[in-house]
């Protein structure tokens, strides 16, 4: 379908555009911007005025469900959430159940997604045979299977495990998500380890468990030359340890949940159960860190989506299961930070689009000519309160469920066909 799209402002960081265009969509992809092509008559037209027209937004971090856990949500239920908030592509952790350590099961996922009609997802796939941190998984079958990296999602491994799976990865040019956390420092900590864990006797998880773990991974990437994401990063003291192995060369990236940037650890003093998250929320001295890496371009954003059912956080604090959904959140809390002169509008996009792709080493994030129509339009000065009236993911476990956000997608576009359209 023929589509255009007027009076948008056009923001596409990879290409140093930010103007105020009509953009023309032919045969799935993007045919001209500014220019109307010879021959083009439109089937459907958007009226962007004052609204902004974005490349597609790639999440690092998110978690389906399915198959599994359908219970806490489906693979349909997930990407229409996303799609919503402007998610083009998704990243899909291979915790599922089966776990994503066989071709079968990332076609599986993919077929799913297909069928729902929302979202790309792109499988990640295990780094060892059902995440057991011992056997190492088929890489080149997986990447054949359209594994876009490979993961031990927050699962641990050995070291001498790790550097073997580093070298065997690196030879295939797949790229290895991991979760910087030492599985011995963290023990049972379910908050941040300082004055307020001490406050409320709650077992806390120290700035350590994250950059031992870090230091770790930094010497092992640079040994096998793999290439290496860290993704969650909460502290200080790794967006330091990051920037440094950056500058040095070695080929690690990283990204941090959006509501990491937002939320510290003051928030757990009400014991709201939708505050313990896996990295645990931080101090406001590793907030403003972690805002800094994303001004510099040391890390980008990812919504670290984990959908639970209500029984999931109904029970004491440290006994119920750590994370957020947070796919719907991502932008209007992104749109915060731009608000707060932290970011430009044109860096915000880019953290949340062309970094991620840059990183996957996969053709998005862009609105080229001849690329893709992935992308999505948003009002980033629209009003709107959170509640399960207007909320798609079935996960319910947001602690910023009946507040006030700014900045809503309005139009999302996938291989030139709208998938979501405000009502």
């Amino acid at each position: 379908m023929n589509i255009l799209i007027k009076n948008g402002r056009v923001i596409d960081p990879r290409n140093g555009l930010d103007t105020v265009q009509d953009v023309y969509i032919a045969d799935g992809k993007i045919q001209s911007i500014g220019k109307v092509p010879k021959g083009f008559t439109a089937k459907k037209t958007i009226d962007a005025k004052n609204k902004v027209l974005a490349p597609g937004f790639i999440d690092l971090n998110t978690r389906l469900r399915e198959p599994g856990f359908e219970f806490k949500a489906t693979i349909a239920s997930e990407t229409k959430a996303a799609a919503a908030a402007g998610f083009t592509h998704i990243c899909c952790l291979p915790d599922t159940m089966p776990v994503i350590d066989t071709p079968a099961v990332a076609n599986l996922i993919q077929d799913k997604a297909q069928a729902a009609g929302f979202s790309k997802v792109l499988p990640i796939g295990a780094l060892t045979v059902d995440l057991q941190g011992e056997i190492l998984t088929e890489a080149y079958a997986l990447q054949q299977a359209g594994c876009v990296a490979l993961s031990q999602a927050p699962n641990t491994i050995a070291p001498h495990t790790l550097r073997r799976a580093l070298q065997y990865a690196s030879t295939f040019g797949m790229l290895v998500v991991l979760k910087a956390e030492d599985a011995a420092i963290r023990d049972d900590g379910c908050i941040h380890a300082g004055e307020i864990s001490s406050r409320l006797g709650l077992q806390g998880i120290p700035a350590s468990a994250e950059t031992v773990a870090v230091a770790q991974i930094i010497a092992l990437a640079d040994e096998t030359g793999a290439r290496v994401h860290l993704t969650g990063i909460s502290t200080a003291k790794a967006v330091s340890m990051l920037a440094r192995a950056q500058k040095d060369g070695i080929k690690i990236s990283a990204d941090a949940h959006a509501h990491q940037m937002h939320l510290t650890d003051k928030a757990v003093e009400t014991f709201d159960a939708n505050y313990h998250v896996s990295p645990p929320l931080r101090s406001t001295s590793d907030k403003k860190a972690l805002i800094k890496g994303l001004e510099k371009g040391v890390i980008q954003i990812s919504s670290g989506h984990e959908p639970h059912e209500a029984e999931a956080k109904q029970a004491p604090f440290p006994s119920t299961q750590a994370g957020i959904s947070s796919l719907e959140t991502a932008l209007p809390l992104t749109l915060g930070l731009v608000a707060a002169k932290s970011l430009t509008l044109s860096q915000a996009i880019s953290r949340l689009s062309f970094g991620p792709a840059e990183i996957l080493g996969i053709d998005a994030g862009h609105l080229s000519i001849g690329a893709e129509a992935n992308l999505c339009i948003f009002d980033a000065d629209e009003t709107w309160k959170v509640n399960q009236q207007n909320w798609l993911s079935r996960g319910l476990n947001t602690p910023f469920m009946g507040d006030k956000m700014t900045g809503r997608v309005t139009h999302t576009l996938i291989d030139g066909k709208v998938v979501y359209e405000q009502g």
